[in-house]
Protein backbone atom coordinates (compact mmCIF):
# COMPACT_ATOMS: atom_id res chain seq x y z
CA UNK A 1 0.00 0.00 0.00
CA UNK A 2 2.99 2.50 0.91
CA UNK A 3 4.45 1.64 -2.60
CA UNK A 4 0.77 2.55 -4.45
CA UNK A 5 1.24 5.39 -2.54
CA UNK A 6 4.14 6.71 -3.43
CA UNK A 7 4.00 5.69 -7.05
CA UNK A 8 0.88 8.01 -7.03
CA UNK A 9 2.21 11.12 -5.50
CA UNK A 10 5.01 10.90 -8.16
CA UNK A 11 2.06 9.99 -10.97
CA UNK A 12 0.59 13.86 -9.63
CA UNK A 13 3.72 15.21 -9.25
CA UNK A 14 4.91 14.88 -12.70
CA UNK A 15 1.18 15.78 -14.26
CA UNK A 16 0.81 18.74 -11.57
CA UNK A 17 4.21 20.70 -12.41
CA UNK A 18 5.81 18.90 -15.23
CA UNK A 19 3.37 21.03 -18.11
CA UNK A 20 4.77 22.36 -21.18
CA UNK A 21 4.48 26.49 -21.76
CA UNK A 22 1.31 27.67 -22.43
CA UNK A 23 0.98 28.43 -26.00
CA UNK A 24 -0.73 31.93 -27.19
CA UNK A 25 -3.75 32.20 -28.49
CA UNK A 26 -3.19 33.15 -31.71
CA UNK A 27 -4.20 32.22 -35.76
CA UNK A 28 -2.39 29.11 -35.24
CA UNK A 29 -4.48 25.59 -36.07
CA UNK A 30 -4.02 24.72 -32.27
CA UNK A 31 -5.35 27.79 -31.06
CA UNK A 32 -8.33 27.84 -33.44
CA UNK A 33 -9.33 24.33 -32.44
CA UNK A 34 -8.67 25.52 -28.46
CA UNK A 35 -11.28 28.49 -29.26
CA UNK A 36 -13.69 26.66 -31.27
CA UNK A 37 -13.41 23.99 -28.09
CA UNK A 38 -14.24 26.70 -25.87
CA UNK A 39 -16.80 28.18 -27.68
CA UNK A 40 -18.72 25.09 -27.66
CA UNK A 41 -18.63 24.41 -24.56
CA UNK A 42 -20.10 27.90 -23.68
CA UNK A 43 -22.82 27.17 -26.33
CA UNK A 44 -24.12 23.95 -24.55
CA UNK A 45 -23.93 25.24 -20.92
CA UNK A 46 -26.38 28.29 -22.00
CA UNK A 47 -28.45 25.19 -24.21
CA UNK A 48 -28.24 23.19 -21.14
CA UNK A 49 -29.54 26.36 -19.15
CA UNK A 50 -30.35 29.86 -20.69
CA UNK A 51 -30.73 31.67 -17.27
CA UNK A 52 -27.09 31.18 -17.07
CA UNK A 53 -26.88 34.01 -20.04
CA UNK A 54 -26.79 36.30 -17.18
CA UNK A 55 -23.45 35.68 -16.03
CA UNK A 56 -21.63 35.88 -19.07
CA UNK A 57 -23.53 39.59 -19.26
CA UNK A 58 -22.69 40.74 -16.32
CA UNK A 59 -19.91 39.24 -15.30
CA UNK A 60 -16.26 41.20 -15.06
CA UNK A 61 -14.70 38.13 -16.85
CA UNK A 62 -15.03 34.22 -16.71
CA UNK A 63 -12.54 31.45 -17.20
CA UNK A 64 -13.69 28.13 -19.56
CA UNK A 65 -12.91 24.71 -19.13
CA UNK A 66 -13.74 22.72 -21.88
CA UNK A 67 -12.17 19.58 -20.47
CA UNK A 68 -11.23 18.73 -16.35
CA UNK A 69 -9.86 15.31 -16.43
CA UNK A 70 -9.98 13.96 -12.45
CA UNK A 71 -8.56 10.56 -11.50
CA UNK A 72 -7.92 9.16 -8.25
CA UNK A 73 -7.50 5.95 -5.97
CA UNK A 74 -6.89 7.45 -2.54
CA UNK A 75 -4.42 10.47 -3.55
CA UNK A 76 -6.62 12.16 -6.78
CA UNK A 77 -5.44 14.75 -9.45
CA UNK A 78 -7.05 17.30 -11.66
CA UNK A 79 -5.97 19.09 -14.51
CA UNK A 80 -7.90 21.49 -17.15
CA UNK A 81 -6.67 24.12 -19.52
CA UNK A 82 -8.92 27.01 -20.51
CA UNK A 83 -9.22 30.94 -21.92
CA UNK A 84 -9.94 33.57 -20.09
CA UNK A 85 -12.36 36.55 -20.89
CA UNK A 86 -12.32 39.69 -19.78
CA UNK A 87 -15.59 41.98 -20.97
CA UNK A 88 -15.78 39.25 -23.31
CA UNK A 89 -12.65 39.12 -25.36
CA UNK A 90 -9.72 36.47 -24.84
CA UNK A 91 -6.99 38.29 -22.68
CA UNK A 92 -5.17 34.91 -21.80
CA UNK A 93 -4.75 31.09 -20.69
CA UNK A 94 -5.28 29.36 -17.75
CA UNK A 95 -4.44 25.96 -16.21
CA UNK A 96 -6.32 24.14 -13.33
CA UNK A 97 -4.50 21.78 -11.24
CA UNK A 98 -6.04 19.98 -7.84
CA UNK A 99 -4.50 17.24 -5.77
CA UNK A 100 -6.32 15.83 -3.28
CA UNK A 101 -5.85 12.94 -0.93
CA UNK A 102 -9.07 10.88 1.14
CA UNK A 103 -11.42 7.99 0.68
CA UNK A 104 -11.91 8.38 -3.18
CA UNK A 105 -11.71 6.10 -6.12
CA UNK A 106 -12.92 6.74 -9.91
CA UNK A 107 -12.57 9.19 -13.15
CA UNK A 108 -14.79 11.86 -14.72
CA UNK A 109 -14.57 14.22 -17.01
CA UNK A 110 -16.27 17.55 -16.92
CA UNK A 111 -15.89 21.09 -17.95
CA UNK A 112 -16.56 24.03 -15.99
CA UNK A 113 -16.71 27.68 -15.98
CA UNK A 114 -15.89 30.41 -13.71
CA UNK A 115 -17.19 33.45 -12.95
CA UNK A 116 -15.92 36.52 -11.84
CA UNK A 117 -17.87 38.99 -10.11
CA UNK A 118 -15.79 42.28 -10.16
CA UNK A 119 -11.95 43.19 -10.78
CA UNK A 120 -10.62 42.46 -7.35
CA UNK A 121 -11.84 38.61 -7.94
CA UNK A 122 -10.77 38.35 -11.52
CA UNK A 123 -7.38 40.23 -10.98
CA UNK A 124 -6.76 37.12 -8.16
CA UNK A 125 -6.81 34.81 -11.17
CA UNK A 126 -4.15 37.16 -13.11
CA UNK A 127 -2.35 37.25 -10.43
CA UNK A 128 -2.30 33.53 -9.92
CA UNK A 129 -3.70 34.43 -6.27
CA UNK A 130 -6.74 32.40 -6.64
CA UNK A 131 -7.36 28.97 -5.34
CA UNK A 132 -10.87 27.58 -4.74
CA UNK A 133 -11.48 26.11 -1.49
CA UNK A 134 -14.18 23.80 -0.32
CA UNK A 135 -16.24 26.47 0.86
CA UNK A 136 -16.85 27.67 -3.17
CA UNK A 137 -18.94 25.31 -4.23
CA UNK A 138 -19.88 24.58 -7.80
CA UNK A 139 -23.63 24.59 -9.28
CA UNK A 140 -24.25 21.36 -11.35
CA UNK A 141 -25.29 22.85 -14.57
CA UNK A 142 -29.42 21.75 -15.52
CA UNK A 143 -32.19 23.68 -16.58
CA UNK A 144 -32.70 26.58 -14.78
CA UNK A 145 -30.29 25.73 -12.47
CA UNK A 146 -28.72 29.13 -12.55
CA UNK A 147 -31.51 31.48 -11.73
CA UNK A 148 -30.86 31.12 -7.75
CA UNK A 149 -26.93 31.06 -8.39
CA UNK A 150 -24.91 33.62 -6.70
CA UNK A 151 -20.95 34.57 -6.30
CA UNK A 152 -19.28 33.54 -3.41
CA UNK A 153 -16.22 35.19 -2.16
CA UNK A 154 -16.58 36.98 -5.77
CA UNK A 155 -17.04 33.96 -7.96
CA UNK A 156 -19.37 31.12 -9.34
CA UNK A 157 -18.22 28.04 -10.50
CA UNK A 158 -20.42 25.83 -12.79
CA UNK A 159 -19.61 22.45 -13.98
CA UNK A 160 -21.29 20.00 -16.24
CA UNK A 161 -20.55 16.11 -16.51
CA UNK A 162 -19.24 14.71 -20.07
CA UNK A 163 -18.70 11.07 -18.16
CA UNK A 164 -17.38 8.74 -15.73
CA UNK A 165 -18.25 8.08 -11.89
CA UNK A 166 -16.02 9.48 -9.07
CA UNK A 167 -16.63 8.11 -5.05
CA UNK A 168 -14.95 10.98 -2.78
CA UNK A 169 -14.50 12.47 0.43
CA UNK A 170 -11.29 14.33 -0.03
CA UNK A 171 -10.17 17.41 0.94
CA UNK A 172 -7.93 19.88 -1.47
CA UNK A 173 -8.17 22.80 -3.09
CA UNK A 174 -8.53 24.13 -7.21
CA UNK A 175 -5.37 26.33 -7.86
CA UNK A 176 -5.25 28.42 -10.84
CA UNK A 177 -2.04 30.10 -13.48
CA UNK A 178 -2.75 32.64 -15.64
CA UNK A 179 -0.60 33.51 -18.39
CA UNK A 180 -1.64 36.34 -20.75
CA UNK A 181 -1.96 36.48 -24.59
CA UNK A 182 0.01 38.87 -26.68
CA UNK A 183 -2.63 41.74 -28.02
Amino acid sequence: MRRFLVLSFVFGYVVFFARGPILAVGDTTEAIKEKQEVEGTIARFKEKDPSMERFFDNSYGYAVFPEVAKAAFIAGFTEGEGLVYEKGEVVGRVTLNQATIGLQAGAQGYSEIIFFENKAAFDSLKSNDLKLSKQVSAVVVTAGASAQAGYTEGVAVFTMSKGGLMLEASIGGQQFKFEPVPQ
